[in-house]
């Protein structure tokens, strides 16, 4: 516990800057609290998978048949506005991976965010993406990261994750940067991607870690805490 703990110190509370924080997933609902925590202490946010699509479309984009939650687009400008407010980036897909099913070996196609199909699915970010983000990464002195790019589980939906997980892990290896990753499928992502085990720390708690990171108070630290003192 104490290892992660300062792990996390190090990422979000005393970070070298600038600070990077990637967050994918599904759905912006689930976080909501982590994102509007992120842009008041990170330089640049990602947004990446399924939440990415909500983003884009609050921005006017067509998404096609993309998961998106079409009632949250102005939550969605409201993190905008806050990010700005804060002055941290929101770095968005330029360039998606799309096609008209979810499963492994899928036909794709990679198209401009500005031309995506209405009857194909946003399933992984484009080359475009990736580059434009590394030099992000090159830049970053602290990588903090929460939740996959695209639909990492069905092939070839992975190769943004994985793209992106194994640049982080060799600018870590390098010395370049410190990279604290957990929570859901941020463990499986890695481990797919075979990064992982370059990363400075990657936690395994899981729940407890989005908590950390939405700024919320651990009841086990705090009953610690209460006890020492």
């Amino acid at each position: 516990m104490e290892a992660e703990l300062n792990a996390l110190q190090l990422a979000l509370a005393t970070p070298q800057r600038p600070v990077v924080a990637i967050v994918g997933g599904s759905k912006v609902s689930s976080k909501l609290d982590l994102l509007g925590n992120l842009v008041t202490k990170v330089d640049a946010l990602v947004i990446g998978g399924g939440m990415a699509n909500t983003f884009l479309a609050a921005q006017g984009k067509s998404v096609g048949k993309s998961l998106c939650e079409h009632d949250l687009l102005d939550t969605a400008r409201d993190i905008i506005a806050k990010a700005t407010a804060a002055n941290c980036k929101i770095l968005l897909p330029t360039d998606v991976v799309v096609a008209s099913e979810l499963k492994a070996g899928a036909a794709t196609q990679t198209v401009s965010i500005d031309a995506v199909p209405e009857d194909r699915m946003i399933l992984d970010v484009g080359t475009d993406t990736i580059a434009h983000l590394s030099g992000w990464f090159e830049t970053a002195k602290t990588v903090v990261w929460n939740g996959p790019l695209g639909a990492f589980e069905f092939p070839p939906f992975d190769e943004g994750t994985n793209a992106a997980a194994q640049l982080v892990a060799m600018l870590t290896r390098m010395g370049q940067l410190t990279s604290v990753a957990g929570g859901g499928d941020t463990v499986s992502a890695l481990n797919n991607a075979g990064a992982s085990e370059d990363f400075s720390y990657v936690s395994t708690a899981g729940g407890a870690f989005l908590e950390w990171l939405e700024g919320k108070v651990l009841p086990g630290v705090a009953a610690l805490e209460t006890s020492a003192r």
